[in-house]
């Protein structure tokens, strides 16, 4: 029997694949059962006794962690899952015509590798705090903070009148957390960077990346949405329990996309006079970010890697080893 610790589940996809295997869902289980006593005055003051036995429970059971295992039980009944784990660890696996033909999009795939998790707030937070501190730590020990790296830092524009400002997206804001210092080699503007490097790889938000081959080459990616089961912790505390470094999961979900390949650019023209041809023109700009994803430089699968649109992850909870008990040896009487 597998124990689950589960990191993420989504109960819509979940609760719908398992409805559509098994029309419908139980989710809760009643039992009624009733005892009574009585004692009436009958006819011209005799009396008459009623005894009945029985019970009466109301039972509420919530099936919670039981329907995702029910639906990858039921998944595997029908053949409907694949287990990919030890395929993907072979790096001869990954090669376009084998993987993409064997696991077409949308094939339910179960994944259990190394991975890590990974979000640019955290980072942005870890590296903000680690410049707080050294610009604290500076300060006690009279070490003058650089003001070259402040000067870098872009001056603020006159707040605009509420009618004109613009949303803002907080992610834009990630490296603004970073206050200026200077120590050896380390500054504010490094940090920066780092950040800004990481949430155009990774949008902010909780990825989690397997990484089955010995080199890392190759990534398997998946976006854990907010607001979804067992994921309502504040980011910070995810972290503390679970921490940045590598460590095994299972993930089971659908096959999302295939890292785009290097595609052609040429310009097709697609304006024919006060037409354009909207085929043409989409293919031309998905064509350009393929070609830009081939970098590494946008949060896409980069080929041959792919994501999975994720059902559950979880680790499992190993069995503790058993241990010889040494019987105390019987008393002679």
């Amino acid at each position: 029997m597998i124990i689950r610790e589960f990191l993420y589940v989504d109960p819509h996809k979940v609760s719908s694949l398992l409805a559509q295997l098994n029309d419908g869902i139980d989710m809760e289980h009643r039992r009624t059962s009733r005892s009574e006593r009585r004692t009436d005055t009958g006819f011209k003051g005799v009396l008459g006794h009623y005894q009945g036995s029985g019970e009466e429970q109301y039972v509420t059971k919530t099936l919670g962690d039981l329907v995702f295992p029910s639906l990858e039980e039921a998944l595997e009944s029908e053949g409907m899952i694949r287990d990919l784990s030890d395929e993907l660890s072979d790096e001869q696996y990954w090669t376009p015509d084998r993987l993409q033909t064997l696991n077409p999009l949308g094939s339910i795939v179960r994944i259990t590798a190394r991975g890590c998790l990974f979000d640019a707030r955290y980072i942005a937070s870890v590296f903000s705090g680690f410049a707080t501190t050294t610009k604290g730590v500076l300060g006690l020990t009279g070490t003058q903070v650089s003001s070259q790296v402040a000067s870098s830092k872009p001056k603020q524009q006159p707040a605009k009148k509420a009618s004109q400002q613009q949303p803002q997206r907080s992610s834009a804001q990630l490296e603004d957390q970073i206050d200026d210092f200077e120590m050896g080699d380390v500054n504010g503007d490094l940090l920066r960077s780092f950040i800004r490097v990481s949430r155009g790889i990774f949008t902010p938000g909780l990825h989690l990346n397997l990484m089955p081959t010995p080199d890392n080459s190759y990534v398997v990616g998946a976006r854990l949405q907010e607001g979804r089961q067992y994921l309502d912790g504040d980011i910070e505390v995810l972290f503390s329990r679970y921490g940045i470094g590598e460590q095994e999961w299972t993930l089971v979900g659908s096959i999302g996309v295939y890292g785009a390949q290097n595609q052609s650019t040429q310009l097709e023209p697609f304006v024919d006079g006060a037409t354009v041809s909207r085929g043409k023109f989409l293919r031309y700009i998905n064509n350009s970010i393929g070609n830009m994803n081939a970098t590494g430089f946008m949060d896409l699968p980069q080929s041959p890697g792919f994501s999975v649109v994720p059902f559950a992850v979880y680790r499992t909870i190993p069995r503790g080893k058993g241990q010889s008990v040494e019987l105390p040896h019987p008393v002679a009487p």
